[in-house]
């Protein structure tokens, strides 16, 4: 099989995925942004052929590479697991009749309204949402559906962009804020109570075939606006309970509803006093480097697991299930530039078995605000056998390792 994979160099993990494609078989063409000589010899090892677009959202440009490839050779597969990178990718693989995600499948992951609509008339449990292309539209949502409201973008990814909205005036501020009245079309949803988490899978033709259920604490929103807290993501090793069962049971209903065929996916969901609601779902992986920890985990290649569903159409890999893994971020202690760090010593000498690795930036190094993200500073990442355990652990590592900052 030939498989053409969209920006293999960037960020650092999209190499994982060309490698393991080449180690179950596959003749990998590698579509990016960097010059043939930028790229690192391991990565060049794994690629049959390479070519230099200078964008790979540029669908004419990423449709014209493609086309030069088929010339060389036919094309089976064209991948991309990027957020940025799904929806130009299916557009031409539609266009150039390459099996894969389709432009609707792909329209529906990224437009947050239409997947709302899609599911809700699967059965999928949903809060009430909508889209909003003016002030009026906001308002008038908000009248019927009464606050707190969730006002964020159509597309974005995540916490990105998002604003919970309390009140008439809340209201006037997010009109402002998300550029509405100015022409922009945003999605706007009845705001969930309750604990956030994640959904993970792997599908083949439609069927679920791996899955890994996370859990933020606090949820994303909170976490990415308020400096003193540590957040964590936790992945359980307890998902073959039967209180996961809804769970399972809702993301292989969002992969049949949306048409997703062989694809990871990144399913966001809420569970509190309305039950469990899908929140949103991505036709791609994890971020924040999610299956490193999952590989971790569960002592596979998580990457060769993807690359089998690509090219074989069925998966050998299989996880252990044998540890919950963690990952909590370290915020600096004020915008600037990291000046030491505190407790590193103390937790090392206690829960150094259990840590998988960890990012702590030199003295020296400019911080990044807190809604950069989970990796944007200092972190740590564990596991341990006992998900209760691990979540002690994390929480005393949250605690204890104190990231000093100073003006710049």
């Amino acid at each position: 099989m030939h498989v053409v994979f969209v920006e293999p160099a960037f960020p650092r993990n999209q190499r994982e995925f060309v490698r393991a494609l080449s180690e179950v078989g596959a003749r990998v063409t590698g579509i990016g942004e960097r010059p043939l000589e930028g790229l690192d010899p391991e990565l060049k090892r794994h690629l049959t052929h390479y070519e230099r677009i200078d964008s790979v959202t540029n669908i004419q440009a990423l449709h014209d590479a493609c086309q030069r490839v088929g010339r060389l050779a036919r094309i089976d597969r064209l991948e991309a697991v990027v957020e940025a990178h799904v929806e130009p990718a299916a557009k031409v693989r539609e266009a150039l009749g390459v099996a894969g995600t389709t432009t609707k499948t792909a329209w529906l992951c990224r437009d947050k309204p239409a997947m709302k609509e899609a599911l809700r008339a699967a059965g999928v449990p949903c809060a009430r949402s909508s889209a909003a292309a003016s002030p009026e539209d906001l308002r008038r949502f908000a009248a019927e559906v009464g606050y707190p409201l969730c006002v964020k973008p159509r597309a974005g990814a995540g916490a990105s962009g998002a604003m919970r909205v309390d009140d008439e005036a809340g209201l006037a501020r997010a009109i402002e804020a998300c550029g509405v009245a100015r022409g922009a079309s945003v999605a706007v949803e009845e705001w969930i109570e309750g604990h956030e988490g994640f959904y993970d899978t792997l599908s083949v033709d439609g069927a679920v075939v791996l899955d890994f259920a996370c859990h933020y604490y606090p949820n994303v929103l909170e976490a990415m606006r308020t400096r003193w807290i540590s957040p964590q993501i936790v992945l359980s090793n307890r998902s073959g309970d039967a209180s996961y069962d809804e769970l399972k049971q809702m993301g292989a209903k969002a992969v049949q509803a949306l048409g997703i065929g062989t694809s990871a996916t990144h399913m966001e969901w809420f569970f509190g006093e309305k039950g469990l609601k899908f929140s949103e779902i991505g036709c791609r992986p994890p971020g924040v480097r999610t299956w490193d920890l999952y590989a971790a985990a569960n002592e596979f290649d998580i990457y060769k697991a993807w690359a089998e569903a690509i090219v074989l159409g069925r998966v050998h890999s299989r996880p252990s299930r044998r540890y919950a893994a963690g990952l909590v971020a370290l915020r600096p202690t004020q915008d600037g530039v990291i000046e030491r760090y505190e407790g590193v010593e103390q937790l090392q000498q206690r829960f150094g078995p259990h840590v998988i690795d960890a990012h702590l930036p030199p003295a020296g190094t400019r911080t990044q605000g807190v809604e950069a993200g989970y990796m944007a500073n200092a972190w740590v990442r564990m596991r341990h056998e006992d998900y209760d355990a691990l979540r002690g652990m994390l929480d005393e590592v949250g605690r204890v390792l104190k990231v000093m900052a100073r003006d710049a």
